[in-house]
């Protein structure tokens, strides 16, 4: 009996802790729509030219049209500085964006930024409004913080000649880690009881699936949501084939997760950038024992839930192929092997124990990383003590998560800092 009552207790508080975070969200989502009012202004405002001294000065062609041969660059070229990075979720695309902020920082060029947290009021569509001290006719080099992509909005802030990239990862894996990652954010799965959470969604995923209910974007077909279209569309909708068709005529390059390293050798031949410009440590990796294993039922079952993304990355994977033909696979080897090599020579320079560590055992608050309500499964970096003083601004800049670094560059982050400590409260 007594048995009986203290479950009954520890149901009670656990309920009234969710109420209480749900209710805290709703705030928090309340407070970020206040700042994120629609204020479109007209596409007549946008940005048209080119800014001075910082402007992409390419050799080769770099239209939408392009072939894939076009990637192979022969003559003498400047470095592109106009990007626009669409940051999708839970694709690796914190480490890329590590990439972005120390190129653009050491090239002194204009981000557009977000207000007072990491994202523009996501999952809200983007509009120039939201971009700090934003007016109109106002140009940026570099765009990059996660958004609900408006390609007539985001074009206001940015020269013609910008390149556009963003990255894909396999729906698969990719819905495992959001499904882990966010779960205790949606209030749709708190009723999934036992250990296995995810099976039990994915074996009868509609039982627990409401389309447009509280953050349910996050269960189902998230890289068509981030790129700002129905993500409860099947795949063979019509409208799912004119939004691929939309964004490859959009985006210069689509970089593909599971093929990092290649996707940065393509990225430096179009960027016309140079390899030190690309080297990189994994950031907001996973502890392993956080991370389900996909049986080949569980994957299938994951592509046919999320079947639009799965029909929308194998169409830029394809893509993807095509270009490392073009490129030349000895070619592309080797630049994959010298990318290695600087990325291995740096991780022992910087990195104590040469490896990421488990949050507890960070020393260094500021290279803490921001981690998911109620877990705290995101590894993170130890710097080592002697790194010699020509690198030490570098090692640091390379392990610093992307909340410090955006408050390194100047951002004020008082909505996101105002989550972070409700959520550990």
């Amino acid at each position: 009996m007594f048995g009986t009552e203290e479950k009954k207790m520890k149901f009670t508080r656990r309920l009234t802790i969710w109420v209480v975070l749900a209710s805290v969200i709703m705030v928090f989502r309340y407070l970020s729509g206040i700042l994120a009012h629609d204020n479109r202004l007209p596409l007549a405002a946008s940005c048209s030219s080119s800014m001075s001294g910082s402007g992409n000065k390419p050799t080769h062609s770099q239209t939408h049209s392009q072939t894939t041969d076009s990637l192979i660059q022969t003559n003498v070229c400047s470095p592109m500085r106009n990007i626009m990075f669409m940051k999708t979720h839970k694709t690796a695309s914190s480490t890329f964006l590590n990439i972005l902020f120390r190129f653009g920082e050491k090239h002194k060029l204009k981000f557009a930024f977000p207000d007072g947290r990491n994202d523009f009021s996501y999952p809200s569509p983007f509009l120039s409004s939201q971009v700090k001290d934003y007016k109109p006719g106002d140009c940026f080099n570099i765009v990059c913080n996660h958004m609900r992509f408006d390609p007539q909005e985001v074009a206001k802030l940015l020269p013609k000649d910008t390149v556009y990239i963003t990255i894909l990862r396999d729906p698969a894996v990719m819905f495992e880690s959001s499904f882990h990652y966010y779960n205790k954010a949606i209030p749709l799965t708190w009723g999934i009881g036992g250990d296995d959470q995810l099976s039990k969604f994915l074996h009868n995923p509609w039982a627990y699936y409401t389309p447009g209910a509280y953050n349910s974007f996050y269960l189902r077909n998230l890289l068509m949501f981030d790129f700002g279209f129905n993500n409860n569309l099947e795949p063979e909708d019509p409208d799912v084939v004119k939004a691929i068709q939309g964004l490859a005529g959009r985006f210069h390059l689509v970089l593909i997760a599971e093929h990092f390293e290649e996707s940065l050798v393509l990225l430096k031949e179009m960027l016309c950038w140079s390899m030190e410009d690309l080297v990189f440590f994994q950031l907001n990796a996973r502890r392993r024992s956080s991370v389900s294993q996909l049986t080949p039922q569980l994957r299938a079952r994951a592509l046919a839930w999320n079947g639009a993304d799965w029909r929308l990355y194998r169409h830029f994977n394809a893509t993807f192929w095509a270009q490392l033909e073009a490129y030349g696979a000895e070619r592309m080897e080797r630049g994959v092997k010298e990318l290695r090599e600087m990325n291995a020579k740096l991780r022992a320079i910087c990195i104590e124990g040469g490896d990421a560590v488990d949050a507890t055992k960070i020393q260094d608050s500021s290279l803490l990383p921001w981690q998911p309500v109620g877990d705290s499964s995101i590894l993170g970096y130890n710097m080592r003590e002697d790194v010699p003083t020509e690198y030490r601004a570098l090692c640091r800049k390379m392990l610093t998560p992307e909340l410090q670094y955006l408050s390194d560059l100047g951002v004020n982050l008082w909505l996101t800092r105002l989550w972070g400590w409700i959520k550990t409260f």
